[in-house]
Order: C-alpha cells, then sequence, then structure tokens
C-alpha cells in the first residue's frame, strides 16, 4: 500500500461505527448562543475538505445542506473547510469547541459527525441530529461478474479499495490476508471507480455514497452489501455538532433538518448529487 496523507477525513471518521442516534435532553435551555450568531448575521459551518461526494471544492451534499440550515435560520453562510485531523478528536476540538492553533475555527456547527456513544459522552460538544447512515457496498463489472454471492465469489478478481479507508482495512484483513494479492489500492474511491468503469477492475469496495455519486445507477454496474467479521455493524450515522451548551442553536438546527426530512428537501439534496439519502 502505498503512503498516504494522514489528514484524510476518512481516515478520521473510520473508527466511528453507527449507535443509536441520541440528543441530549433534560438541561434548560440557554439563548446567548443564538442571540450572537443572530447578531452576527452569519452561521459558520465546518465541513470537511476534500470528501467527495459530500463536499469538494465549494460544493457537495454537505455544502447544500449548509446552505438550506442557514437559509432556514434567515443566516448567511460562512463556509469553513478544514482538513481532517489524526482523529475525531481533534477534529472536534479544533472547528467545534476551541479553534486551531493556527487560527481557523471554531465554527458554530460541524456537519458529518458520526453519531457514536463514546462521542456523546465528550463533555465540549452536542452531536445530534442524524442525517444519513451511510454504509460500505460492493459494486462490480456485471460482464466480468454476472453474479455474486458473497465474499468467496471475489478469489480471483481484481478489486480497487481507496488506500487508508474502512473498505482497504476490511478487505486487506479479512481471512488473515486471504484476498490482499487481488486487492489494488488507489488513492481515492473516485479513482477506483474510474478505473472499474474502464475495465481494468472487476469490483470496487467503497462506501454507497460514493459508489451512487460516481456510477448514477448504472445498471452494468449492481451494488450489493458484503459481510465481515471485522464490520459488526451495517453502516454508521452522520449528524451534527456544536459546542455542549449551544442548546438553542442546537434546537434551532434540528428543527431545520426535521422540516427539510418532512418536505422533501433533505432526500433533494442527496439526489441532485446522485446519492439515495438513508435516514437513521
Amino acid at each position: 500500500m502505498r503512503s498516504t496523507d494522514p489528514r484524510s477525513p476518512r481516515r478520521a471518521l473510520v473508527r466511528w461505527l453507527a449507535a443509536a442516534p441520541l440528543l441530549a435532553c433534560g438541561i434548560a435551555p440557554a439563548y446567548a448562543d443564538w442571540e450572537r450568531i443572530s447578531a452576527g448575521g452569519s452561521l459558520k459551518v465546518a465541513v470537511y475538505e476534500d470528501f467527495a461526494p459530500f463536499s469538494n471544492h465549494g460544493s457537495g451534499i454537505d455544502v447544500a445542506l449548509a446552505q438550506a440550515l442557514a437559509r432556514r435560520l434567515s443566516l448567511k453562510l460562512q463556509l469553513l473547510p478544514f482538513p481532517a485531523g489524526e482523529n475525531l478528536d481533534d477534529d472536534l476540538r479544533n472547528m467545534v469547541w476551541k479553534g486551531h492553533y493556527l487560527g481557523y475555527g471554531p465554527a458554530d456547527v460541524m456537519l458529518h459527525v458520526p453519531v457514536d456513544r463514546a462521542l456523546l459522552a465528550n463533555d465540549k460538544v452536542r452531536i445530534f441530529a442524524p442525517y444519513h447512515v451511510e454504509t460500505v457496498r460492493l459494486v462490480r463489472d456485471a460482464q466480468t461478474m454476472p453474479a455474486f454471492a458473497g465474499i468467496d465469489d471475489l478469489a480471483g478478481k481484481r478489486i480497487g479499495v481507496e488506500q487508508v479507508s474502512l473498505a482497504a482495512m476490511l478487505l486487506l484483513g479479512e481471512g488473515n490476508g486471504r484476498l490482499r494479492d487481488n486487492v489494488h489500492i488507489f488513492p481515492s474511491a473516485a479513482l477506483a471507480l474510474q478505473a472499474l468503469r474502464e475495465g481494468r477492475l472487476d469490483a470496487v469496495l467503497a462506501n454507497r455514497s460514493e459508489i451512487e455519486a460516481a456510477l448514477r445507477g448504472d445498471p452494468h454496474y449492481p451494488l450489493a452489501p458484503l459481510a465481515f467479521a471485522r464490520l459488526p455493524r451495517d453502516g454508521w450515522a452522520v449528524g451534527m455538532a456544536v459546542r455542549k451548551d449551544d442548546t438553542e442553536l442546537a434546537r434551532r438546527l434540528q428543527a431545520a433538518l426535521n422540516d427539510m426530512t418532512a418536505s422533501g428537501e433533505l432526500g433533494a439534496i442527496f439526489a441532485a448529487h446522485g446519492v439515495q439519502v438513508a435516514r437513521p
């Protein structure tokens, strides 16, 4: 496996799998946070850099979601794209509750935060409003792999994965590395999927959102779930994070997301990028 940038957002997120969505309750509302934001007229939203299809060069699902949230709160959007730290705790510190020593952050809210029980215990942040469940899927070339019943069918096939990703960890570690010689490592899932379309691979293991955004439902490339002993859950929820005491902001953001879900706006944002939203 070639070396890679350790600040990849996928590396920061890969260790956090889904847990039951939970919004902290029983705390009296505090309005100071909302008064400050409202007076300033802007909502500062942190999104990961280089994280297609969710955020990449000022566009993506999370960028569109940030725009919609700001609009529903009658605020202007101030987008804060940022490079992922070594782990998710770094990201929460830099972009939610403290700010980076280089001077960027914190934001008012950070998107694409795993809704994980371990993170919910963080006394500096409030994690809430899960809006999507991500899953790992196998996509194959129906011509070179006309049928797929399980992981044994990958023997002898050329399989692409993104370096330093959950997909790579699962596939390289499966069965004490029995598929390792078949695995081809790419700098990104997008490049692996491009190789699949060019006939240089038989299959790719990647996040469902990445596959859907790249292939747009092309029937020549069917998707299938793939069970791994090292992946006990089929998917992980992602939501938002604010500072622990920003209860009124969290309440308003949750209400805005609820309205977007009920009206179909959230699903339309995902669909515009070729992705089917999976609600927790």
